[in-house]
């Protein structure tokens, strides 16, 4: 497991933008090799606050990719249990997935993978927690009644199949998810502790994030950073294919 600690959170981002656009190159990715996570049910793909919306307006619309390979859970289908057995298999012929990107909670849900969730569970619809429901609601003017109360994801399991997992915090209200993610043991309420047992799971956090870790922890993780930027530096190019 990796501990990479910035200063902030513009040099934590760009970071991990670094750091995904080299393993895309060495990735060479093709067709059907492209997939994202969760989807509240209920809204239209062209809502702007739906996940389909989300992913294009802020990533798949800036970037070189063919819309063909963009698999996104479809919160509207007929039959979300068929929905979410085709996305698992989507995943299965594409090879896996090679680099799974996400977030947290500060609750320590991954996905929407709310505390409570099996560590081995696979894409589903989920009951999402007052806690999820509540930080969503400044996307829809703060009527709760407004805010999808289901959603699509991908399970603690699926992820952990991925070859390798990066995990995003930051900020002070994540701090206590962090410290639960990586000093503690494993434990269900706290769905992204399932990854201190993943082979490669890389954790990029800003200060504000470690205010609940041991000096100890800190120091350490600190302590490797020189080894950390040899992931980013250099920076990989699609011109010269390296």
């Amino acid at each position: 497991m990796r501990l990479v600690i910035l200063d902030n959170y513009d040099l934590a981002s760009e970071w991990a933008a670094k750091y995904i656009c080299n393993r895309i190159i060495q990735f060479k990715p093709g067709q059907d090799r492209y997939f994202t996570l969760g989807l509240p049910t209920g809204l239209p793909r062209n809502h702007p606050e739906s996940y389909h919306s989300y992913m294009w307006n802020n990533f798949f619309k800036h970037i070189d990719i063919d819309p063909n390979n963009a698999h996104i859970l479809d919160g509207n289908a007929a039959d979300l249990q068929a929905e979410c057995d085709a996305f698992e298999k989507k995943i299965k012929e594409a090879g896996g997935i090679d680099l799974f990107v996400g977030g947290i909670g500060p609750d320590g849900h991954i996905a929407f993978n709310e505390p409570g969730s099996s560590l081995v569970s696979r894409t589903r619809l989920k009951t999402l927690a007052m806690d999820t429901i509540l930080a969503n609601a400044k996307y829809f003017d703060g009527d709760l009644s407004k805010v999808p109360t289901m959603a699509l994801t991908v399970g603690v399991g699926t992820v952990m199949d991925a070859r390798e997992v990066m995990i995003l915090i930051t900020g002070a209200h994540k701090a206590f998810a962090l410290y639960k993610a990586i000093e503690e043991g494993v434990n269900h309420m706290w769905t992204v502790s399932a990854f201190q047992q993943h082979p490669r799971t890389i954790f990029v956090c800003d200060e504000d994030a470690t205010l609940e870790l041991r000096v100890k922890t800190v120091k350490y993780f600190k302590g490797l950073m020189h080894v950390h930027n040899k992931l980013v530096d250099p920076l990989f190019s699609m011109k010269n294919g390296n």
